[in-house]
């Protein structure tokens, strides 16, 4: 599959090569990889980067970028009849490199020499961090880098340069991004249609899934769906949906491109919400719907995560669960014993974009440095927002037992916090709210065609016939 035109490829990597300096760029796709014997194996998913620089979705290439020459090589083998009698026949490499702009192609046999010519004559091999055990091998094999060693010894040169162009979307990749929004459109809203009392959870997980890799290549992730929603990941899916309850559901569909969505809504099993849900629910879709129209080119992500904290605060003050100035409260960090998790995170070839390369590497820029509060510390991007950007906008409150507790027994923020009021939230479980975001010249839109119902009027109306 080659998904863009030749010359978007050829664009890219002359990009990267001014970015990075003097040396050899080293580029490891990825292998099949075995599920529980040899030949049962993963459905097969290219590394990202590789994918954006070269193009080819298939196991078993590298490529090498020589900065000082600019010449440029992908490495792999054509099939022989052993694999044409199981897959059929093949295109040659040398025919699939030319489609995406590469003139030379060796053997994948030949990388070895390659890379140990190169560090011979004193070059540097730039590489970026592995993250498979298949390429940790193969490094540690060609550069004699200890396995301990390999994530410190990668370039972050080579780093901030990828990071640099893939942070900032091109709008053919907008275009994959909101069909993958499309597809996780639909995967939502189907089972928001279907969900009644008396299921069970996994049998909604299976109809979403289903609704994925029907129209698509693979959930962007593993789904979570989950009555516990003061879990923030809960992937248990065998409980039995109760009038009454909420679920919280947070799912997102990978295309054939492998461009990714990332939803998450919650919804009322039995289709109403009570009173208690109602007030709870508000404040959260609040806090989306402020940050959605606060984010724009020239204020930090990590700005719009404090505005919608205080949105969380304000609307928790009201109940009557917390007291106090509601800045004081917010750099004290009491949001994060109800949203102890970051507003939003990049999004594009990868649900958490690039994060392979370091989560500081890309969600902070130059003169950020990570806060260490409970739900700040956790924001994944705080970056100056830009033209191009893609972002969740995913606020949340929970009401976590073991950490009121905690904060209760400790006395965090306890002059700020109503604990004995909150016990009655001890079985509320939590609600999340997510969207993807595109930032545009002057502000913010949301992708996709359509938006998943966000309002408690909206979600009611959309279950009454359940």
């Amino acid at each position: 599959m080659f998904l863009f035109e030749k010359t978007t490829y050829i664009s890219r990597r002359e990009k990267l090569k001014k970015s990075v300096g003097e040396g050899v760029l080293l580029f490891l796709g990825n292998n099949e990889s075995s599920c529980n014997y040899p030949n049962n194996q993963y459905l097969f998913r290219q590394d990202s980067t590789f994918l954006y620089y070269f193009g080819l979705d298939k196991p078993d290439l590298a490529a090498i970028i020589d900065l000082e020459t600019g010449e440029e090589t992908i490495f792999g083998d054509d099939v022989d009849i052993d694999d044409i009698i199981w897959m059929g026949p093949q295109p040659l490499l040398r025919d699939e490199a030319a489609r995406v702009g590469v003139a030379h192609t060796q053997p994948l046999s030949k990388l070895e020499d390659c890379l140990k010519a190169a560090v011979a004559k004193g070059r540097k091999v730039h590489f970026l961090p592995p993250y498979r055990d298949h390429n940790k091998i193969m490094l540690h094999k060609m550069l004699g880098i200890p396995f301990e060693e390999l994530k410190q010894a990668a370039s972050l040169d080579f780093i901030l340069g990828v990071v640099s162009q893939r942070l900032i979307k091109e709008p053919c990749e907008i275009e994959q991004i909101e069909r993958a929004c499309d597809l996780g459109y639909a995967m939502h809203y189907t089972a928001m249609q279907m969900m009644k009392p008396g299921m069970v959870e996994q049998e909604l997980v299976g109809v979403m899934e289903g609704v994925c890799i029907g129209g698509g290549y693979m959930t962007s992730f593993a789904t979570i769906l989950s009555q516990h929603g003061e879990t923030l990941h809960n992937h248990n899916h065998d409980g039995i949906l109760t009038d009454g309850k909420l679920c919280v559901i947070d799912a997102g569909a990978e295309i054939a491109s492998h461009y990714a969505s990332d939803f998450t809504r919650t919804w009322p099993c039995g289709g109403k919400f009570t009173q208690k849900q109602k007030d709870v629910y508000t404040i959260v879709s609040t806090a989306n719907n402020f940050a959605l129209d606060m984010a724009r080119p020239g204020i930090t992500y990590k700005d719009v995560h404090l505005g919608a904290s205080k949105i969380i605060l304000q609307g928790l003050s009201n109940l009557g669960l917390i007291h106090g100035d509601i800045d004081e409260m917010c750099a004290a960090g009491v949001q994060g014993l109800f949203m102890p998790h970051g507003l939003g995170h990049n999004m594009g070839l990868d649900v958490h974009d690039m994060e392979d390369l370091g989560e500081n590497n890309v969600g902070y820029g130059p003169g950020q440095e990570r806060a260490k509060q409970l739900g700040l510390g956790s924001l994944r991007m705080a970056r100056l927002l830009e033209p191009g950007q893609v972002i969740t906008d995913e606020p949340g409150i929970y009401f976590i037992p073991a950490l009121i507790e905690k904060w209760k027994k400790e006395g965090t923020n306890a002059q700020y916090i109503n604990f004995g009021k909150l016990e009655a939230y001890y079985d509320f479980g939590g609600i999340r709210l997510e969207d993807d975001v595109l930032i545009t010249e002057k502000g913010a839109r949301l992708l996709g065609t359509k938006r998943l119902p966000i309002t408690v009027e909206e979600v009611e109306e959309a279950m009454k016939n359940n």
